[in-house]
């Protein structure tokens, strides 16, 4: 049993290509890096309630007093 890593494991995740970055450099790529990727995804906009699943309908409306108003509670709003 051998306890090293798989070859992959041991292989570098961020390779320089080209020119000479330093080590505060690469530190300041790869926080950028994590913290955009621990990032909480956007919630999804929330559609608009339809009238009939609206829950408003539900509630009393205010009650009115006055000339006509027994007349008026009948009719539809």
């Amino acid at each position: 049993m051998s306890s090293e890593p798989p070859a992959d494991q041991l292989r570098p995740t961020l390779r320089v290509i080209r020119g000479d970055a330093t080590a505060e450099e690469i530190a300041a790529l790869l926080a950028v890096i994590s913290a955009k990727g621990s990032a909480e995804p956007p919630r999804p906009a929330r559609k608009p309630l339809s009238t009939w699943a609206d829950r408003a309908a539900l509630t009393r409306r205010p009650v009115s007093a006055g000339p006509g108003a027994w007349a008026a509670s009948g009719l539809p709003r």
